[in-house]
């Protein structure tokens, strides 16, 4: 057992937007520690957003994209008298946003545009129409755990 909870770490808002939830996205993009070049594909990102759909802010699909994809039950595997059963489980909420953040990056990184840039923008476009892989991983997600609602008794 821990002795007690780990602190959190408090985390500054975007220079650009003014958002920690930009933040928080830039820190999963982030390679070895180049957080300028994150922010540079983020910021780049957001404006060709910007350019491909005009009638609405960058930001603005960008949080519609995250809300989207945002889980709300996943599948937990627990061990039960020998079987192995997958639990359906409500999410956190800040593993909610983990999440959706790291399947967003995870497969705007698996397309195959040029720069990172133009994958991350074309991502975030898909999962604001509610379509491409991440979304995808949502619907998913949500599926299993519909199928296996049976086995949620277990869960406590």
């Amino acid at each position: 057992m821990r002795r007690r909870k780990a602190k959190k770490i408090a985390i500054l808002p975007d220079p650009k937007f003014n958002d920690v939830v930009v933040t928080k996205f830039v820190n999963n993009l982030m390679l070895s520690g180049k957080k300028s070049i994150a922010f540079r594909i983020f910021y780049d990102a957001i404006d060709l957003i910007n350019k491909k759909i005009e009638d609405q802010e960058g930001i603005d699909v960008w949080k519609k994209a995250l809300e989207n994809i945002t889980p709300i039950v996943e599948v937990k595997s627990r061990r039960v008298g020998g079987a192995t059963f997958q639990i359906p489980t409500p999410v956190r909420d800040e593993r909610k946003a983990s999440l959706a953040m790291k399947w967003l990056i995870g497969y705007s990184r698996k397309r195959n545009e040029k720069t990172m840039s133009q994958r991350l923008a074309s991502e975030i476009i898909a999962a604001s129409k509610e379509e491409g892989a991440a979304y995808k991983k949502k619907e998913d997600t949500t599926r299993m755990a519909e199928a296996n609602k049976a086995f949620s008794h277990f869960r406590f």
